[in-house]
């Protein structure tokens, strides 16, 4: 498989790593100083590009993978307006789009334990339920796209919370999301049910980057030869 990374900070390096371990060639690094380079004629070269990189350019580069027809791995988060755009695109152009928050297998595991404990809690109201989620101090969107995904995985699956918001709320129909950036810590996500007699929690830590950029690979694994809108659950199914 020929690859392109776009954005070669620590995902882009970790991935690229990964993909040599599996046989893959990097035939294209992008970054800020050479972001002119990711033209038409540079993406019909490689069978996927990965897109790692900022919410303030990852729908640009997005959107030139697939007018060029190409296929894109994106694991940026905070660009989400932008998604629906985007996977229209893909359709439109004959490329493929492989979009996820996150990219860890055990997180992804997590999304579906979610939703089904979201589902058998529905019927008690005496549980609150809040979401906490922990980042490096260099992690620029809160909260996280993991914890958005989560919210809407309660959301989705229990008809008394309609809503989330980003700070402390005494509103039992919406859904906390505390975010916190310390450290170098690469994804701590907790969802805490609470009555007033017991706790409940399912969380999720990430202890080495390498767990995102493996998952990454996969997909673009997956996406090779592809062409259209995918995710996680087309990747675990």
């Amino acid at each position: 498989m020929k690859c392109a990374i776009i954005g070669h900070g620590k995902m882009g390096r970790e991935i690229e790593r990964i993909l040599a371990e599996r046989g893959h060639s990097v035939e294209l690094i992008i970054d800020e100083a050479n972001a002119d380079e990711l033209t038409a004629e540079s993406v019909k070269k490689v069978d996927v590009a990965f897109e790692f990189t900022t919410p303030d350019t990852a729908a640009q580069n997005v959107e030139r993978v697939l007018r060029a027809g190409g296929r894109v791995v994106c694991g940026t988060t905070g660009w989400l307006k932008s998604l629906k755009a985007m996977e229209r695109l893909a359709e439109e152009r004959g490329g493929a789009l492989f979009y996820a928050s996150n990219f860890s297998i055990g997180v992804n595991m997590m999304f579906r334990l979610n939703r089904r404990l979201a589902e058998l809690m529905n019927p008690y109201s005496q549980y609150d339920v809040r979401i906490e989620e922990t980042h490096h101090m260099w992690k620029k969107d809160a909260p996280s796209g993991t914890a958005i995904t989560l919210a809407e995985g309660i959301i989705e699956n229990m008809e008394r919370k309609t809503s989330w918001v980003n700070s402390a709320t005494s509103d039992a129909s919406v859904i906390e999301i505390e975010s916190l950036r310390e450290g170098m810590v690469p994804g701590i996500h907790t969802v805490t049910y609470t009555s007033p007699d017991d706790v409940l929690e399912l969380k999720h830590s990430i202890t080495n980057r390498r767990a995102l950029a493996f998952g990454a690979v996969l997909a673009g694994e997956f996406l090779a030869g592809k062409a259209g809108v995918y995710g996680m659950d087309d990747l675990l199914r």
